[in-house]
């Protein structure tokens, strides 16, 4: 196995190992992008660049620290058909490191992980030492982990609402973002319109948000919505992805016309499934996603909402060293409006 050190890190890049070496310096010719992919390429490599600074200088410093805890496996955030939206969020988390002189370390958690006390934890280093340091969460955590680590740093969900009185948030504005898609629909001449989402390992909160945002901007409109219509949330939930995708291909032979998926993710896997019997998108039925990830290649662009991803990192970044500076108080939750896309997956529906 080789060995994991700066090196193995600027070779898999393709940059020097001066390069990396100044990523995790905070070197100001370095920009954001650059050292939001050193971090989390050395987090999947499990390379703990806090080993590698000497304590003369750890010690000079009297800097914040940031844990950035990612729960995803690293296959699932990694994935080749659609770019993840945690580097976007790094890449903001980043800019604000290096203006505001902070250390990042990124760590990626199994969404399997229910303790700090599993093995996944103990290998972090870095969270031993609380002085100065606090928590950025990327993505669902169990709530036995929430619970367990806000008893010993402050901490700010990004992209994922938690109810806990002492945790703060740096999300998209959901409603607004739901609300602009139905109108595109609705625009386009659609009036069968179902939700499409998928159950997780861990509850995703945002998928609840976004399925709240659809119902009430359908009752707004004055748009009914039959329960057959709503897939892969309680209680219509389904043992696995592919019996949800079944069940939105039959709605969609019932007269559905289009379908508001909760993610961009869900509905590459809903166009497959249509692809798969025949279907065609936008021709026979419309999709609708929410993240605006980058595609891959071959893949149809889809109509969606772009989440300031980016914009989220830095607001989220800039809450927490708040927070750290004032350890208890209220909790904020902060609001970034997306915008829309109009892709390639939304048209007329036929007669």
């Amino acid at each position: 196995m080789p060995k994991v050190n700066q090196k193995a890190i600027a070779d898999q890049l393709g940059i020097s190992r001066a390069t990396v070496s100044r990523c995790f310096t905070n070197h100001a010719g370095i920009n954001a992008t650059t050292r939001a992919k050193v971090f989390q390429l050395a987090a999947e490599m499990g390379y703990a660049h806090l080993e590698s600074r000497s304590p003369a200088i750890k010690k000079a410093r009297k800097r914040v620290n940031f844990n950035v805890l990612i729960c995803s496996d690293t296959e699932e955030y990694f994935r080749d058909d659609y770019k993840s939206p945690g580097e976007q969020i790094l890449v903001g988390v980043s800019e604000f490191a290096q203006a505001h002189q902070v250390d990042v370390d990124v760590d990626f958690i199994p969404p399997s992980v229910t303790s700090i006390d599993d093995p996944a934890f103990a290998k972090i280093k870095s969270l031993k030492s609380r002085k100065n340091r606090g928590a950025l969460l990327i993505y669902p955590f169990a709530d036995s982990i929430i619970k367990e680590l806000s008893y010993q740093l402050p901490l700010v969900s990004l992209v994922d609402q938690l109810e806990h009185e002492s945790i703060d948030c740096a999300d998209v504005d959901h409603s607004s973002g739901i609300s602009m898609v139905i109108d595109q629909l609705i625009a386009k001449g659609h009036r069968k319109i179902g939700f499409y989402t998928r159950e997780y390992t861990i509850a995703a909160s945002w998928s609840f948000r976004r399925y709240s945002a659809f119902v009430e901007k359908m009752a707004r409109i004055k748009l009914k919505v039959s329960n057959r219509d709503i897939i892969g949330i309680f209680p219509r939930t389904f043992s696995s992805v592919v019996s949800g995708i079944d069940e939105a291909i039959k709605r969609t032979k019932e007269g559905v016309t289009a379908w508001v998926c909760a993610a961009d993710h869900q509905a590459y896997d809903l166009i497959d499934g249509f692809e798969n019997h025949e279907l065609k998108v936008p021709e026979d039925v419309s999709i609708t996603g929410f993240d605006g990830i980058k595609r891959s290649a071959g893949r149809p662009a889809l109509t969606t909402i772009d989440i300031p991803f980016r914009a989220i990192g830095m607001t989220g970044a800039d809450r927490l060293a708040s927070r750290i500076r004032q350890r208890f108080g209220g909790s904020q939750s902060i609001y970034i409006s997306g915008t829309l896309i109009e892709g390639e997956t939304v048209a007329t529906p036929k007669s």
